[in-house]
């Protein structure tokens, strides 16, 4: 069993929600999201544009994917 670490910068519920979610695929759109988290649209758009601002999850078109330290 694979134990994921969400960074302690992620305070918010949702903000871990949507993290953890992201670390267990390759990427989303936010309608994947919504669907399987059943978290409002407009909600997962403001939670992924802070976990983009603190550098933790990039954008590629419409798709979200946690960010990869190189």
């Amino acid at each position: 069993m694979t134990t994921r670490q969400v960074p302690t910068s992620v305070e918010s519920p949702r903000g871990k929600l949507v993290y953890l979610s992201l670390t267990t695929r390759d990427s989303a759109t936010v309608d994947e999201l919504h669907a399987d988290l059943d978290v409002p649209r407009i909600t997962l758009f403001s939670v992924l544009r802070t976990l983009q601002n603190r550098g933790l999850v990039a954008r590629d078109g419409e798709r979200y994917l946690t960010s990869r330290p190189s």
